[in-house]
C-alpha cells in the first residue's frame, strides 16, 4: 500500500507517493507539482518517477482547473508500472487551532470546524480546505486525512503560548499556536537518528518564503517564533513578521481597512516589500543592488536576533539545524548566521558548508564546535504520510485500508 501526500495552494498542488513497507512509510517513489490552477489558468503537471522528470500540459474536461488536474493525476497514478495501491490521501493543513492537536480523518463536520480558522491563515487555510474538497470529489473511495502544521507545537508551555492579554481572550483561543510543524517533525526525527545531542537543546530554522524558528528539548517544541497566525516572528518572503501593533493602529487611523492591512502584511512586506524587487532570495543575491542587500541584511538580522531568544528559552544551545528553501540552499546566509552566533560556541566549517548536497542531511560544524550545525532538507510529505498511516492503522502500516483504495494497474 501507499499514502498520497498533497499540499494544495491557491494556484498549485504538490504531491508525493510514499509506499508503506515493513511498518514504515518510505521515501517517495513519485513526486511532483501542478501549477496554473487558478481560475482561468492553464494547468501544467511536472513529476519525477524512477529518476526521470517529465512535464505535461493538463487539458480535457473538468468543472475547474483543479478538478481537471486531479483527473490527470488519477491517470498518472493508475498508470505507474508496479506502483502500490493507494490507501489514503494525506493533506497538509496549516492551522488546526485548539480543536485538532493531531491528524484527523476528514468529515463534513471536520471541514466546517477548520473553516472557522481561515482568517488565521488566509494565504493557506482556505486553499488547503478547497484541496481536500476537490480530492473528496475526485477520489471518493479514499480516506482523506488532515495533518496539521500546528500539531507539533501542541505541548508548548503555557508561558510560551500565552499572550499578555485578558483571560477572556485567552479563553477564546487567542494564543500562540506555531506553524511549520510537519517540517519540524521531520527535522527532529532526522536529527534524533544522527546526533547524540538531539535530545538536548535544539534550534531548528525553517527558512523559506515562509520562515520560522523552533526551539526543542527532548524532541518536543518549547518555543517558536510564529504565533496566533503565520505572520509573527521572522521576516519572510512577502510577510512582515513581528510588527509593533501600534503600526496597525496608526494605519487604521489613516483610513486603512481590514483587507488593505491584510494584503500589506501577507503579500506586500518581507523581502519583497523591503527590496521592492522580489520575494525570492536567489534573485536578491543575484541583483546586487543596495535595496536587495538591505532586504538580505534585514532577513539575516532577524534570524540571528530571534535565534538568541530561542536559545535563551532553552538555557543554551546544543544543535542548530537549517532547512527550508533558503536554509537548505543559501550557503552565505548559513555562514553569516553561524558567525553571528559564534558567542554561543557555534563554529561552522566553510568547506562542509559549501559541500552540503541539498538532498540529504549534512553536518557543517567545525571540529571542536560547542554546537552541532546541520543542514536537513525537509520532507513534509513523508511526515504527513506517516501521520495518515498511523491514524488509519496504528501499529500496522501494511494493513488493508479502511475504505476501498484506488487500485493501480
Amino acid at each position: 500500500m501507499a499514502i498520497l501526500a498533497v499540499n494544495a495552494g491557491s494556484s498549485s498542488l504538490k504531491f508525493s507517493l510514499h509506499p508503506l513497507h515493513g511498518g514504515e512509510v518510505q521515501s517517495s517513489v513519485l513526486s511532483g507539482s501542478i501549477e496554473g490552477l487558478e481560475p482561468g489558468g492553464a494547468p501544467e503537471m511536472a513529476w519525477t518517477h524512477g529518476g526521470q522528470r517529465q512535464r505535461q500540459a493538463v487539458d480535457g474536461p473538468g468543472e475547474t482547473p483543479f478538478l481537471r488536474a486531479l483527473e490527470r493525476l488519477r491517470e498518472l497514478l493508475a498508470g505507474l508500472q508496479g506502483a502500490p495501491a493507494i490507501a489514503a490521501v494525506a493533506h497538509r493543513v496549516v492551522h488546526g487551532g485548539e480543536d485538532f492537536q493531531g491528524s484527523v480523518l476528514v468529515s463534513d463536520a471536520v471541514l466546517e470546524r477548520l473553516e472557522r480558522l481561515n482568517s488565521l491563515a488566509p494565504l493557506h487555510q482556505p486553499h488547503n480546505l478547497a484541496g481536500i474538497r476537490s480530492f473528496r470529489q475526485a477520489f471518493p473511495a479514499l480516506p482523506q486525512v488532515a495533518c496539521f502544521d500546528t500539531a507539533f507545537h501542541t505541548h508548548l508551555p503555557e508561558v510560551a503560548s500565552a499572550f499578555a492579554l485578558p483571560a477572556e481572550l485567552t479563553g477564546q483561543g487567542v494564543r500562540r499556536y506555531g506553524f511549520h510543524g510537519l517540517s519540524y517533525h521531520y527535522i527532529m526525527d532526522t536529527l534524533l537518528e544522527r546526533s547524540a545531542h538531539a535530545r538536548g537543546r535544539v534550534l531548528m530554522a525553517h527558512l523559506g518564503n515562509g520562515a520560522s524558528l523552533c526551539a526543542a528539548r527532548g524532541g518536543r517544541s518549547v518555543a517558536t517564533t510564529m504565533g496566533f497566525s503565520a505572520l509573527d516572528g521572522l521576516m519572510m518572503g512577502t510577510r512582515s513578521g513581528s510588527l509593533d501593533a501600534g503600526v496597525l493602529l496608526y494605519l487604521m487611523e489613516q483610513g486603512w481597512n481590514h483587507d488593505r492591512i491584510q494584503k500589506l502584511l501577507y503579500k506586500q512586506s518581507g523581502l519583497l516589500g523591503v527590496s521592492g524587487i522580489s520575494a525570492d532570495m536567489r534573485r536578491l543575491r543575484a541583483d546586487g543592488s543596495p535595496a536587495a542587500q538591505r532586504a538580505i541584511d534585514q532577513f539575516t538580522y532577524r534570524v540571528v536576533r530571534e535565534s538568541g531568544a530561542m536559545a535563551a528559552s532553552m538555557g543554551g544551545l546544543d544543535v542548530l539545524a537549517f532547512s527550508g528553501g533558503i536554509g537548505e540552499n543559501d550557503t552565505v546566509l548559513r555562514a553569516q548566521v553561524c558567525e553571528q552566533l559564534g558567542w554561543m560556541g557555534v563554529r561552522m566549517d566553510t568547506g562542509r558548508n559549501a559541500a552540503a548536497p541539498g538532498d540529504a542531511p549534512h553536518a557543517i560544524h567545525a571540529e571542536g564546535s560547542a554546537v552541532e550545525v546541520w543542514v536537513v532538507p525537509t520532507d513534509e510529505g513523508r511526515v504527513a504520510a506517516r501521520e495518515a498511516a498511523h491514524l488509519l492503522h496504528p501499529g500496522d502500516d501494511d494493513a488493508e485500508p479502511v475504505e476501498t483504495p484506488l487500485k493501480n494497474s
